[in-house]
């Protein structure tokens, strides 16, 4: 990304979302922020000023009629040169006793909206014959963990459908990246849906830095570093490279 750009982050009120918007800032000529929360996007903005133009658009993306605002932005604003599909939460517990809403609106936030956004952004792309769309996915769409089996299946889902794109859209200038990050610090484990997961009863050396993590995710797709997939952290790409072997010998072929 030599050139200044126009990006629009989702998820952009904290965590991952908030370290893309400061990181590409300088970046940009001009960004797109996305989320519920308008006030956290209007202090983005105000830290902002002065490094690009930030326009704020306050959108639920787990509802038709937010993913629909986002949808008309993209289509009446400047070409989207950077897509971050960031945008997400997390439930725990065991799946048989889950509140189903909980699940199905996480499931229309990370699928269904990262579905509709990439399918508004990529003509001008396509076009242009040049951008990039990151979709945020996590360490867990690669290893199965009980008591989060619908947010891997969520972000499973991420993996597939972006090495697909990357397979239709790599002879028309257009880069993906599936970005799979572990623990990370941010507000996902404090919201209402995570009541159950303690903090504290994961190592010290396992959390990584949102900061860190974005650092990771754009010096990937740059110009001269296409990577698909990026799994954050050594520690966490020992542990997918141990969950590939466990699938390999549950692997059954019919004789």
């Amino acid at each position: 990304m030599s050139k200044k750009i126009h990006a629009l982050i989702t998820g952009a009120s904290a965590g991952l979302g908030d370290a893309y918007a400061r990181q590409l800032a300088s970046r940009c000529d001009s960004m797109t922020v996305v989320a519920r929360r308008g006030e956290r996007l209007e202090a983005l903005a105000g830290a902002l000023e002065g490094q690009c133009k930030v326009e704020i658009l306050e959108a639920d993306l787990a509802t038709v009629e937010g993913q629909a605002r986002v949808v008309e932005a993209i289509r009446q604003g400047p070409a989207i040169d950077l897509l971050v599909n960031n945008a997400g939460y997390s439930t725990i517990g065991p799946y048989a006793t889950s509140d189903l809403d909980d699940e199905l609106g996480m499931l229309r936030l990370h699928n269904e909206a990262t579905m509709v956004l990439t399918r508004a952004a990529l003509p001008a792309m396509i076009e242009q014959g040049s951008g990039a769309v990151i979709n945020v996915a996590s360490v867990a769409g690669l290893v199965s963990t009980p008591n989060v089996a619908v947010y891997g299946a969520t972000k499973a889902f991420l993996v597939s459908f972006t090495r697909a794109l990357r397979q239709e859209l790599k002879e028309q200038g257009v880069r993906v990246q599936c970005l799979c990050p572990g623990y990370t610090r941010s507000e996902i484990h404090s919201r209402e849906t995570m009541a159950n997961f303690d903090v504290n009863i994961v190592p010290e050396k396992l959390w990584m830095e949102a900061d860190d993590v974005v650092a990771q995710s754009l010096a990937a797709i740059s110009d001269d570093a296409d990577q698909w997939l990026l799994v954050s952290g050594d520690h966490n790409r020992k542990v997918v490279a141990r969950e590939m072997d466990a699938l390999r010998a549950d692997l059954h072929y019919p004789s």
